[in-house]
């Protein structure tokens, strides 16, 4: 993907959750006062005051020390000390060392006290909408007060390291610049509370990602302690000892992989070992304007034809309406694009064993396969790809990431092939006909494929040269960062992407945006699939000659059949001779 500015995204949505507890901690607080100010007799009790200042500092990323909760108590110091200490006592309040000889410390809010507060929110909010909204509050209507970040029946917010990572010069992290990783970037301060460190994050685009990546593995010590890898790199990565193998460094049972959705957790793999813990599964999806359909009386696509036949019916420059939007543009955009139609028409790009649900990926480390691009499901592809031009608009041919989904969201396209984590663009913009407007498909099968939705994203994992006294506290932080907990907070940032089980079914996640249950059923479908684009080491050079060689046919300079001799020809000479 192209460079992925955070500052666009960040501001189409405030954190919904946060805000939402939030105004109940200042509801609380300015009723203290009107109580304080009528009568000192009103005035809340020193144990409240504590926990409204805990809870809102954990919320804020805010550190809470000894001294600031007293203050914030407004009771006399003995007294306010004495209730923290009962509180602490109770387990309500977790104390965690700021040193190394414990004389200073951090104070946060237990789980327990987290719980307990959401059960306060909760009846606030239904006797508030009791009293003053004019019916009584339905215990199973789907309102977001509140209990929609801190639920004792979903999953639980982050809680704190009990002991600080120690890390000299604090976490160095590398990410791609993309929704998702800026969110998590917005959250900095709150995850720095949570792990007890600086944490310092770099973002950049997939192309310099992997550039910095390499840079990185040929130096003596890492830079970074934890980097993100784009799925199709990890066997590359693994081969080269970019990455460090997960059971080298943890047990993997630590991270229960049977919640993560199939494909992302097997995308993981080579060679049979885990290099890395998914945080992001983020499958290409076909979107289109329910709306739009209705009008024109037209079903959701479900094979190729179908969806040129939709593309035609609502292709109309006239009007500044467009069929469709894809990846065209030259290089690694338009090569994604090149593998996925392939896998549309039933034709991987390497010659795998066709198993059930799929094709088999388990032994791609033996390094016995061969591509299979010049191929009549190839031809097929290339002309269906050379037929969507008629209903693109006019810049298609420039068009990678993120111009496809811009003007989808703009409402001047009717149907969209794009990632998840880009539903944000239209999602969580008020202003764009595609919001509460957009259905989500995997993609159209062509006649010998089958409706897939073909998986991308990123694992987090530790370079392989990392110094080893920083792999402990590495490993401990990768797992905060991947947990259901941090999952969960992505997506109620605004973030569209998941990679686990247990965060797709959490009502307070599934209310946010239909996509997560859309998903869901794919993946239960088998319809989620990594095998498109498998993570073999020549996949990024493949990549590339299929995005040059095909745009040059859809420029007209040659012709499907040449594309496809020369990408075949380019991409056997990036094999070693058998």
């Amino acid at each position: 993907m192209n460079a992925m500015r955070g500052e666009s995204f960040n501001h189409l949505m405030p954190p919904q959750a946060k805000a939402d507890v939030l105004s109940v901690l200042s509801f609380l607080e300015n009723l203290g006062d009107e109580l304080e100010s009528t009568s000192e007799l009103f005035a809340a009790t020193p144990n409240l005051r504590i926990t409204m200042h805990l809870i809102r500092g954990h919320l804020e990323g805010r550190l809470t020390t000894m001294s600031s909760l007293i203050g914030a108590s407004r009771a006399p110091y003995a007294t306010a000390n004495r209730r923290i200490k009962d509180m602490q006592l109770a387990g309500l309040i977790d104390q965690r060392p700021r040193t190394d000889t414990g004389k200073s410390f951090s104070l946060h809010p237990s789980v327990e006290l987290l719980d307990q507060w959401t059960r306060l929110t909760s009846r606030v909010q239904r006797l508030a909408h009791a009293q003053f909204g004019g019916a009584a509050a339905d215990e199973t209507s789907e309102y977001y007060f509140g209990e929609s970040y801190l639920s004792a029946k979903s999953i639980p917010p982050m809680k704190v390291l009990s002991e600080p990572l120690k890390l000299a010069g604090g976490l160095r992290v590398l990410v791609h610049g993309d929704p998702t990783f800026m969110v998590m970037d917005n959250l900095k301060r709150q995850f720095e509370q949570t792990i007890g460190t600086q944490i310092h994050q770099r973002a950049f685009s997939i192309d310099r990602l992997r550039e910095e990546t390499m840079r990185n593995a040929a130096r003596k010590s890492s830079t970074y302690d934890i980097v993100a890898v784009d799925l199709p790199w990890v066997g590359g990565f693994a081969e080269n000892d970019v990455l460090m193998p997960l059971d080298e460094a943890m047990d993997i049972a630590r991270i229960d992989p049977s919640d993560f959705h199939t494909a992302g957790w097997q995308a993981a793999h080579w060679g049979g070992r885990a290099y890395g813990i998914p945080a992001q599964t983020t499958p290409e999806l076909l979107f289109y304007r329910k709306d739009l359909f209705a009008q024109a009386g037209l079903k959701p696509p479900q094979t190729t034809q179908d969806l040129l036949t939709a593309a035609r019916a609502l292709h109309d420059p006239q009007r500044g309406l467009h069929g469709i939007a894809w990846n065209a543009a030259r290089g690694t955009a338009l090569g994604h694009t090149v593998l996925m139609t392939l896998a549309d028409f039933g034709q991987p790009i390497l010659d795998l064993k066709p198993i059930a649900g799929g094709y088999e990926t388990q032994h791609l480390a033996n390094r016995d396969y061969r591509f299979t691009i010049d191929t009549p499901a190839g031809l097929q592809a290339a002309e269906f790809l050379k037929e969507l031009l008629n209903y693109s608009p006019p810049d298609i041919l420039s068009m990678s990431w993120y111009e496809r989904i811009r003007p989808y969201a703009a409402g001047q396209i009717a149907m969209a092939y794009g990632y998840t984590l880009l539903a944000p663009y239209f999602e969580l913009d008020d202003a764009s006909p595609a919001k509460d407007q957009t259905g989500y498909l995997p993609h159209p099968a062509g006649p010998n494929g089958a409706a897939i939705a073909p998986v991308g994203g990123y694992i987090m994992g530790i370079p392989a040269n990392l110094p080893k006294e920083r792999v402990a506290a590495a490993v401990e932080a990768l797992l905060v960062f991947t947990s259901p907990s941090a999952q969960k907070l992505y997506v109620q940032n605004g973030s569209r992407t998941n990679p686990r089980y247990s965060v797709a079914s959490d009502p307070d996640v599934r209310r946010l945006s239909p996509i997560f249950e859309a998903v869901d059923g794919m993946c239960w479908r088998d319809e989620l699939q990594f095998w498109p684009r498998p993570p073999i080491p020549e996949i990024d050079e493949v990549i590339q000659i299929c995005g040059e060689e095909f745009h040059d046919m859809l420029r007209g300079i040659i012709s499907p059949q040449d594309a496809l001799r020369r990408a075949q020809q380019r991409a056997d000479a990036t094999l070693s001779p058998p």
